[in-house]
């Protein structure tokens, strides 16, 4: 610690500044007078010498991540970032950033549609997964759901007949599962599930699900870590309607009335 820092530091023996400074401890990062440290590694260390995504996955889990887990979890945030103004996330955005607000904005707005219809199948997909692991058998698991819903997170899609995001990302857990980097029970679920259903294929939240849940992330992160993926697509889509000088965007084109009920 610096003597600066040592001049900040809260009296030992509590009282009002040790108490202010217990309200917000945290392990994730200590910022001082010269000093920044994420998850006690100092920021200068870092810069220039880790990913992204291991950045990422060092703010949330406490650790470094092995360079093939990594590789994995970039897989799945790059698959993830876009899906053109189909996607409520991107349109909203584009239609912010019209209306004169900054990109802060428009982004936070893309990233406030991320619920549970539209962009929580992932996380819904990592707690299906883990009750098939938990149940041992699939068939049963998916009777169960069926009885409530016949949707199943992370399986059809309103676009694709076959998500093309599918299969390069599988493949690479089946890579990773035959290296020894993740165990592939959670793979091994989403196969059985998804011939369970067949034809019905897997889509990319299903996919998605897989790497994180097979990474050992608990299945809201995997909500966290699709908005982290998606708002790349909503900036991309925000900043490029800036550009067009477009007022006021409406969901449809002005020449389009909507019909009368």
């Amino acid at each position: 610690m610096s003597e600066r820092a040592k001049d900040a530091a809260p009296a030992p023996g509590g009282g009002p500044e040790a108490e202010a400074a217990d309200w917000w401890a945290t392990a994730v990062s200590r910022i001082e007078p010269d000093v920044i440290e994420l998850r006690g590694q100092p920021v200068q260390e870092l810069i220039g010498r880790i990913s992204f995504a291991e950045m990422i996955w060092l703010m949330l889990r406490g650790g470094r991540p092995d360079p093939r887990q990594a590789a994995l979890l970039e897989a799945a945030l790059v698959s993830s970032v876009d899906h053109g103004p189909h996607a409520p996330s991107i349109a909203v955005a584009r239609m912010a950033v019209t209306c004169g607000v900054g990109l802060n904005n428009a982004v936070a707005t893309g990233v406030n549609l991320l619920g549970d219809v539209h962009g929580g199948a992932g996380e819904q997909c990592v707690g299906l997964l883990e009750e098939v692991v938990g149940d041992g058998d699939a068939a049963a698991v998916v009777a169960r759901r069926r009885a409530r819903d016949k949707y199943l997170p992370g399986f059809g899609h309103r676009f694709h007949t076959r998500d093309p995001r599918r299969d390069p990302l599988l493949g690479l857990v089946s890579e990773a599962v035959a290296a020894g980097v993740v165990p592939g029970a959670h793979l091994r679920a989403a196969i059985e599930v998804e011939r369970l259903i067949a034809p019905v294929p897997m889509n990319i939240d299903g996919a998605t699900a897989v790497i994180y849940a097979e990474l050992g992330f608990p299945a809201p992160l995997a909500r966290g870590l699709f908005v982290l993926s998606r708002s790349v697509g909503i900036l991309a889509h925000a900043w490029e309607e800036a550009g067009q000088g477009r007022r006021n965007k409406g969901p449809i084109p002005p020449s389009i009335l909507p019909t009368w009920l």
